[in-house]
């Protein structure tokens, strides 16, 4: 699965993300180009390559030669419905303005419809989300996640006048969409309404950068100069599947003249053949005589190895065996430093993110050499790795 991830530790703008989604499209005159079909004037692309903080990055300015443009949502629908660009492109941009005119709307107390855009209706505006949903449609992820975000502090000077960070828009947006940021100490605005309202359109999911491998990257630059890198990292990645399907033996055996201490010890040999899982239930038989159904899973190439000990150390004189598909999670082994010493565990990628638990066989040894009763180190596992949070 292809993955769009937008790093933003330096906050969003308009013009961050298209510098930076410029930067994995790599072809700058495809967003000239598909511009042209807003069929609008008066305005000029600067794209240019800065350094922020020493860090190599992309700038994009929009020049506009028009000033105090006023529009409504309804204007700013016509010229997207009316332009050249394609379905997915329109409807995209359209659902981003909607959401800066939502805010704007709560902000003010007037009816959408009735919303100024002012700075947003403004043509730097226009080529910044129309922009930004040409390079995504290109790109075409399959899932769009972020990074936290971070805000400045402070106070700017807006249409409105002098406005504390964040602004009454921007909070709105991040109010309206329950996306979390955190406040650093830099005396500027580094959410603006407009990255505010891309970020809560495109994002389906706030995370760390998920499993994979890395594609393309993009740095996108903003244009204030502050004491952090302020750029906007955009990162295409390969998400591996956190399933892995692959072909599995189920073998099983009925067995009633065994000892059950025998079967335990069979158990134990068989995993350490290479047996994926191995179990045995309680059944009747003929003549109403109790036994055991004796089941592995393995790998087909183990088929040979895992029948030759059944044979050996039970009274089985046949075996039955199936082909079947098998699904599991993508685990790791991972290791937390304890004042008991390592505590073993796994982590395991599930759909709904990551699961961690703790392995008994480690939280057993560490029990036993330190005295501690073995409900403590599970709950002292948990604690170490959050697990459940």
């Amino acid at each position: 699965m292809k993955i769009l991830y937008l790093s933003a530790p330096s906050g969003i703008s308009g013009n961050m993300t298209l510098a930076a989604l410029l930067e994995i499209i790599g072809d700058d005159n495809y967003l000239l180009d598909e511009l042209k079909k807003l069929h609008l004037e008066g305005y000029e692309i600067i794209i240019k390559k800065t350094n922020k903080n020493h860090i190599h990055a992309k700038l994009l300015e929009v020049k506009v030669e028009e000033s105090h443009v006023h529009r409504h949502l309804s204007d700013i629908n016509k010229i997207i419905d009316e332009s050249d660009l394609n379905a997915s492109v329109k409807a995209l941009a359209k659902k981003i303005f909607y959401v800066v005119a939502k805010a704007e709307s709560k902000v003010h107390d007037v009816p959408i419809e009735e919303v100024h855009f002012h700075e947003v209706g403004a043509l730097d505006s226009i080529i910044d989300i129309v922009g930004t949903a040409i390079l995504v449609d290109k790109i075409h992820p399959d899932k769009i996640y972020g990074g936290e975000l971070n805000e400045g502090k402070g106070f700017i000077n807006c249409q409105h006048g002098l406005m504390a960070v964040p602004v009454p828009a921007t909070l709105e947006i991040l109010k309206e969409h329950q996306i979390p940021f955190k406040q650093i100490d830099v005396e500027t605005e580094l959410i603006t309404p407009t990255g505010a309202a891309i970020f809560a359109t495109l994002v389906t999911s706030i995370k760390p950068f998920p499993y994979g491998k890395i594609i393309k990257s993009g740095y996108g630059a903003g244009s204030k100069d502050i004491k952090i890198p302020n750029i906007l990292v955009s990162l295409l990645i390969e998400e591996e599947d956190k399933m892995n399907e692959e072909d599995v033996y189920v073998l099983n055996t009925n067995i009633d003249d065994i000892s059950p201490e025998i079967l335990g010890y069979v158990q134990e040999k068989l995993f350490e053949l290479g047996a994926l899982d191995v179990s045995y239930s309680p059944l009747f038989m003929k003549k109403n005589r109790p036994a055991y159904k004796l089941e592995v899973i393995l790998r087909p190439n183990d088929l040979a190895k895992i029948s030759e000990v059944i044979f050996l150390e039970t009274s089985s004189i046949g075996i039955r065996y199936r082909k079947e598909k098998r699904l599991t999670l993508r685990r790791e082994e991972i290791s937390v430093d304890s004042i008991y010493g390592m505590l073993k565990g796994k982590k395991v990628y599930t759909p709904n993110g990551i699961k961690i638990y703790p392995e008994y066989e480690s939280l057993k040894e560490v029990a036993k050499k330190n005295d501690v009763p073995l409900k403590d180190l599970y709950d002292l596992f948990i604690k170490l790795t959050s697990y459940g949070n």
